[in-house]
């Protein structure tokens, strides 16, 4: 399916960039994560160092794949899908 084409009455205008969206989702998903990650923590640092250790690990590091996606679908070309 090609990209949006510009509406025919105004071809001046240019479609909007995913870059502001995709910063906007970017700001979001990241607070929300940072939230469950600490809430979780919570529990998990009570129970063992070892266990603790490996969830600031994981978590420190889980969010890394998905923000890649997100830059990678954001600076792609508009009309690219």
């Amino acid at each position: 399916m090609p990209g949006l084409a510009r509406p025919r009455h105004a071809p001046h205008i240019a479609p909007m960039s995913r870059a502001p969206l995709a910063l906007l989702i970017g700001t979001v998903g990241l607070v929300l994560y940072v939230g469950v990650a600490v809430s979780l923590a919570d529990h998990v640092v009570a129970r063992h160092w070892a266990l603790a250790l490996a969830y600031y690990l994981v978590a420190g590091l889980a969010w890394t794949w998905p923000a890649m996606q997100l830059l990678r679908w954001g600076l792609r070309a508009d009309g690219a899908g």
